[in-house]
């Protein structure tokens, strides 16, 4: 399938918005969000502290009225900085782009699943910065395999479940983690579309560096064509 056919197979997977928060949510309750090196508000505050950026999050959602934030598809970050995980010797290693969609509200916050699947893979990846909890599911339609990414989880989120494991649309799958097991960020859902997995389990590159970017973007579209939050 080339990178003109599976954007549009997915967008076509879909005419309305498709919730991976709590259903108790409605489109009319999320605020998009930036938060790329442009965002001059980022610099009055400490992004290496979890506690820090949870209070910008919480702050900007009463601001809005909003419940729930999301974007970052595509987006240039320095938080990333803050890690060895991402590599910043380099200006076009530095992995800084991000490539899924963030969905930021409590810890605790119900993940559904978006379209029926199966349980690929799950793992603690446990860097400072890394996903913390992580599930993927693969997902079968029309005969075109493909595959999504939940990261930052609790950890009783991986306590039952199992490789082969049918999931159902809508069904429960995890919880969203706190700072203290999800990589040391404040609460978010990464969700992230992928095509091929490249032999990774419980795994995938949520950032890339500019010199990956084009081939990332093409095996990663944005999530926002299944799930419909922007229209």
């Amino acid at each position: 399938m080339n990178t003109i056919q599976f954007p549009n197979f997915l967008e076509n997977l879909s005419s309305e918005f498709v919730p991976v928060v709590s259903s108790e949510f409605s489109k009319e309750d999320y605020i998009a969000i930036d938060l790329s090196e442009n965002n001059k508000e980022l610099d009055k505050i400490d992004v290496s502290s979890s506690e820090a950026f949870e209070g910008y999050i919480e702050s900007y959602l009463v601001k809005s009225r909003a419940k729930v934030a999301y974007g970052g598809y595509n987006e240039t970050r320095e938080i990333y900085r803050r890690s060895t995980h991402f590599n910043q010797q380099n200006p076009e290693t530095e992995r800084n782009i991000h490539l899924g969609l963030d969905i930021w509200c409590e810890a605790g916050t119900e993940i559904l699943a978006p379209l029926d699947g199966i349980v690929h893979s799950f793992k603690n990846n446990t860097n400072y910065g890394d996903y913390g909890p992580t599930i993927i599911l693969e997902h079968t339609i029309q005969d075109i395999t493909f595959y999504t990414l939940y990261g930052h989880l609790s950890t009783a989120s991986l306590s039952s479940i199992k490789v082969g494991q049918k999931v159902v649309k809508g069904q429960v799958i995890a919880a969203l983690g706190s700072a203290e097991v999800n990589g040391d960020y404040a609460p978010h859902l990464h969700f992230q579309i992928i095509k091929d997995m490249q032999g990774n389990t419980g795994d995938y590159p949520g950032v890339a560096n500019k010199k990956r970017l084009i081939y990332y973007l093409d095996n990663c579209p944005n999530p926002n064509l299944l799930l419909k939050i922007a229209t």
